[in-house]
């Protein structure tokens, strides 16, 4: 199978035409094996392009534990990028389908190539039910959750997939890899959560390292910078427009007026290759 290999601020995944080649039928067993930093490519997930029937594309993505991801805020820019580069897209505004919904990436273009992409990734969902997070009804907005040996004090949304946001003094000094799985498989998270630490450095700007459900560290998060964005207005922390410093690079997410959040990122390409990997051999 022909791949690419992408990123977004590091956040790094394999895409695979589904327009050109056979795609292999087993794709948990695909995506652990090919994602595999040491016996296979490596990267943090699989996207695969595929024809929609109500969107003018499709976007899936297995995660590299092999589970499947209803949205990817770096990966749908990824996506974008490639599905306009390699002809399956010739507008610089097209839809996608996604398990999330559908999302509207828009283009930057120069001299033909995409250098940005500003993606709409619709509206966030408060309620917790829809998270879902066990509880009572309504936001879960700086509640307290215990976690081995630390208090915190979380915001949990939807932003397509599920979110955790827990805002700290200094970013650097939590321990991530610690923490993270454990809030990541609480039981109160019925479908476990992503897991965003957030420094707010102003009005307009904050410091943010997550953990992914079904990757682990990630140097970048686009769906978590857009939850981060959502919790700091409703705990009364930023402006609804803010540039988020990951530790792969910067987003610039806006939660608008119409409640839809719009994120702005790069996207690139690092190479192409041949994966000798087939349905038959899986």
């Amino acid at each position: 199978m022909k791949f690419y290999k992408m990123h977004g601020l590091g956040n790094d995944f394999i895409m695979l035409d589904g327009f050109k080649e056979e795609i292999p039928s087993n794709l948990a067993q695909t995506s652990y094996q090919l994602c595999d930093r040491h016996f296979g490519i490596g990267a943090d997930g699989l996207i695969l392009l595929l024809p929609s029937g109500t969107a003018d594309i499709r976007m899936q993505i297995i995660n590299s534990d092999g589970s499947e991801a209803e949205m990817c805020g770096n990966g749908i820019r990824c996506f974008a990028k490639l599905a306009y580069e390699l002809g399956h897209i010739a507008s610089d505004t097209f839809t996608v389908e996604t398990l999330a919904g559908i999302m509207t990436p828009r283009l930057l273009l120069q001299d033909g190539k995409v250098t940005a992409v500003t993606v709409d990734m619709g509206e966030p969902r408060l309620e917790r039910s829809l998270v879902p997070m066990r509880g009572p009804e309504g936001p879960a907005i700086h509640e307290p959750l215990q976690v081995l040996d630390e208090t915190f004090y979380i915001t949990s949304l939807l932003m397509g997939v599920p979110h955790t946001v827990i805002f700290v003094d200094d970013v650097s000094k939590i321990d991530v890899a610690k923490y993270g799985p454990e809030i990541e498989r609480h039981p109160i998270f019925p479908r476990k959560t992503n897991v965003g630490f957030v420094e707010v450095v102003s009005r307009n700007e904050m410091k943010y390292r997550v953990w992914e459900r079904g990757a682990g560290l990630t140097l970048a998060c686009g769906t978590g910078a857009c939850a981060t964005m959502v919790a700091a207005v409703l705990n009364k922390k930023t402006d609804r427009k803010a540039r988020i410093h990951l530790p792969g690079g910067t987003l610039e997410i806006e939660w608008a007026e119409n409640n839809h959040v719009l994120m702005s990122g790069p996207a690139q390409l690092v190479f192409t290759g041949d994966a000798p990997l087939t349905a038959g051999e899986l």
